[in-house]
């Protein structure tokens, strides 16, 4: 599904949103969301005037307004906790503050949703909290992954998701019809022409990024992605907790999205996926992030992707040799094995402080180790 099904109201709000934080770059960004310089800047001026309502194409009655009662903010604890069951007492109070209602302390929330049966006395003892660690800068890292599969009517959605790491920020949640690398490449390439490039992508070992079971991990995706400057890892085998921020999104996306629901078409499921991003985004507090909003932490990378592939460099007097179709390279009258992955393309073999042993490079990522005792013949 390309960008521009994603609901107008979704992208004029994550556009002034990015376009207000400091040092936003308006001419690029318009060109990221594909608007005019004039409607990029009649958005902020409304966005300025009126707030969000502003953008609306028809006005919005104000959520909140100074005769509001104690009981009229009780009344809206309920209606949005029905409406967002999985959100929790600090959340629910954050949302309604950042929308100018004057909320009460987090322990009387919770006691008026236990009061209306809205919340098990259990739940907070199991809340957990945890250190965590986060990459300094938006577009550091972006971890990546697919969310278990689930039947849309008689075929399979594989929601694919891509996290920013430091910020949390949802650069992409998209129902793909499979797993392969012409399900994905296609997704990828509108979310870089979007947000830009990170500088690393972190994934698992699954298809169609990884191959678990060879001794080279690395597949024509994760090759292509290094081509494009960026330094691709693979999480451990069986430690899902190495993308553990993506795997928490999914966590929220199966309790706020997929419980109890079906869909009838992918049409419908991705509409709900847009609908939900936005406000996982731009509205729902974050407890990682002190209870601020995603994007209110993120900004897009300042490097655009380039619609053709930079040509591969290496400098004189190196030693360069071409992968062959089946992966290994011939050095010394002898062939190693790299990778399949990077078939016709160069590589650099690097010496190392053992004199048996060479890196090989592929750009700037070291992509195997080779042997000079174990050749392939």
């Amino acid at each position: 599904m390309p960008w521009n099904e994603v609901t107008i109201m979704s992208l004029k709000e994550e556009f002034v949103t990015l376009a207000t934080l400091p040092g936003a770059n308006i001419s690029e960004l318009a060109r990221r969301f594909s608007i005019s310089r004039k409607t990029a800047y009649k958005w902020l001026s409304r966005y300025q005037q009126q707030g969000l309502p502003g953008l609306a194409e028809r006005s919005r009655k104000p959520l909140s307004s100074p005769s509001k009662t104690a009981d009229d903010v009780e009344l809206k604890l309920i209606t949005l906790r029905q409406r967002y069951p999985a959100w929790g007492p600090r959340k629910l109070k954050r949302y309604l503050e950042n929308k100018g209602e004057s909320v009460p302390a987090v322990a009387t929330v919770a006691a008026i949703l236990k009061r209306h049966h809205l919340i098990e006395p259990q739940a907070s003892l199991q809340a957990q909290h945890w250190q965590r660690f986060e990459h300094p800068h938006p577009n550091d890292l972006w971890q990546m992954d697919f969310k278990g599969w689930f039947y849309v009517s008689n075929q399979r959605c594989f929601p694919l998701t891509i996290l920013d790491d430091h910020s949390r920020f949802s650069l992409c949640l998209r129902g793909c019809q499979g797993e392969s690398h012409d399900d994905v490449k296609p997704v990828l390439i509108d979310v870089f022409r979007h947000y830009g490039l990170p500088v690393a992508m972190t994934m698992d070992n699954g298809a169609p990024w990884g191959v678990s079971r060879a001794h080279y991990r690395f597949t024509r995706l994760s090759a292509w992605l290094i081509h494009l400057g960026i330094r691709v890892s693979h999480s451990r085998p069986h430690h899902p907790q190495t993308q553990g921020k993506d795997e928490r999104f999914h966590r929220s996306l199966k309790a706020e999205v997929l419980n109890n629901r079906a869909f009838s078409e992918m049409r419908q499921c991705q509409t709900a996926f847009d609908s939900w991003r936005r406000i996982y985004n731009c509205k729902r507090p974050h407890d990682a992030l002190s209870l601020e909003v995603p994007i209110s932490r993120y900004q897009i990378s300042q490097r655009a992707y380039p619609e053709t592939l930079p040509a591969i460099e290496y400098d004189e007097g190196l030693v360069v040799r071409k992968v062959q179709m089946n992966g290994h390279i011939c050095l010394y009258g002898k062939r190693y094995l790299v990778s399949n992955a990077f078939w016709g393309y160069p590589v650099l073999v690097k010496e190392t402080a053992d004199e048996y042993e060479r890196d090989i490079y592929f750009t700037h990522q070291r992509i195997a180790k080779i042997d000079l005792r174990r050749p392939l013949d």
